[in-house]
């Protein structure tokens, strides 16, 4: 009788099934990253951009902005560790340079194309009309918390085989190295990380004849005038500007540190 209570019990149970979306995500998480999938519901919470939850209660817990979060610490450790291992004769300024090269949105964002990442990312109606799919910071969002999902499903080692391959390994970091830094980007990075408005960059002269023209730019943050660069186009003094502002801060946030 018991026997056959547990087989009418198992007749009568709802066949499990996996859900259409659920197997589909499955199916493009294994090809964007070549490994295996145990939890479908991170890789979903990855791909799903925060303007398809506008309006609802709760949306940052099901958006990938959480994700991003943590993808973007194990990202900064596992390029950390790699350029450590591989360039074991550069001091810590060369490292630190390189990183910004490696970790920053137009990097992460140009990774993503190579994976086709922003097909796959769930976009409100609004966003996608406005080229979100291609959006440098909807892109590295999503690399980012691929990346989160990678580590929070299969751990350490498999988030770094696949920053490797899909970062990492397409480029050429001799090369990258020695090309100029981008200094407002890295001002950029700077101000966002410590939740402070965009840097702006105001001409505050312009002198010489029209074929040797020289342009002073001042770069500001918030209120504050923090570089001044003078140069032959208004891109380049923009990045005098950005490297003095940025040498600013980071001397400010030294005195700081040590002061305490």
């Amino acid at each position: 009788m018991r026997g056959l209570l547990e087989r009418l019990q198992r007749w009568l149970r709802p066949a499990e099934t996996t859900a259409p979306e659920t197997t589909e995500t499955l199916e493009i998480v294994r090809r964007l990253t070549d490994l295996p999938v145990r939890n479908a519901a991170l890789y979903e919470q990855a791909l799903t951009h925060r303007s398809v939850l506008r309006g609802q209660p709760d949306s940052h817990l099901h958006s990938n902005e959480r994700l991003e979060f943590l993808g973007d610490a194990v990202l900064g450790f596992v390029v950390a560790a790699y350029l450590y291992e591989h360039f074991p004769d550069r001091n810590e300024g060369f490292l630190t340079r390189l990183r910004a090269k490696l970790v920053n949105r137009e990097a992460l964002a140009q990774a993503a194309r190579r994976l086709g990442l922003g097909a796959h990312v769930r976009l409100s109606e609004n966003m996608e009309r406005a080229g979100g799919r291609d959006n440098d910071s909807i892109l590295s969002d999503a690399f980012e918390a691929l990346v989160g999902a990678i580590y929070l499903d299969l751990g350490l080692e498999a988030a770094r085989a696949f920053v490797e391959r899909a970062l990492l390994a397409p480029l050429d970091l001799e090369a990258l190295a020695r090309r100029p830094d981008n200094y407002k980007s890295l001002l950029l990075e700077f101000a966002q990380a410590r939740g402070w408005p965009q840097p702006r960059y105001r001409v505050v002269a312009e002198e010489g004849p029209s074929h040797a023209r020289t342009f002073t730019v001042e770069a500001w943050i918030g209120n504050r005038r923090l570089g001044r660069g003078t140069a032959g186009s208004k891109k380049q003094a923009e990045q005098q500007a950005a490297r003095e502002a940025l040498a600013r801060l980071q001397a400010t946030e030294t005195v700081e540190e040590d002061g305490t």
